[in-house]
């Protein structure tokens, strides 16, 4: 199930050990991140990459469209 959150919820998530995922492109997520943050293309996001991820672990995701 999926929810939009805030920072102080995402902050939470993380202090429990939650992992950060942004789907930015390389280059987005090269020129800058959230700290902690994994990069996986949302174009290149598929059931092999995302077998790197711990199930038995929050997932946050996040994306910043510039809007």
């Amino acid at each position: 199930m999926s929810e939009g959150i805030g920072i102080e919820r995402v902050q939470e998530l993380i202090d429990a050990g939650a992992q950060l995922v942004e789907v930015l492109p390389v280059q987005e997520f090269e020129e800058e991140h959230l700290p902690g943050a994994i990069n996986m293309p949302l174009k290149k996001l598929n059931a092999e990459s995302a077998e790197t991820l711990d199930r038995g672990r929050p997932l946050i995701v996040y994306c910043w469209d510039g809007l």
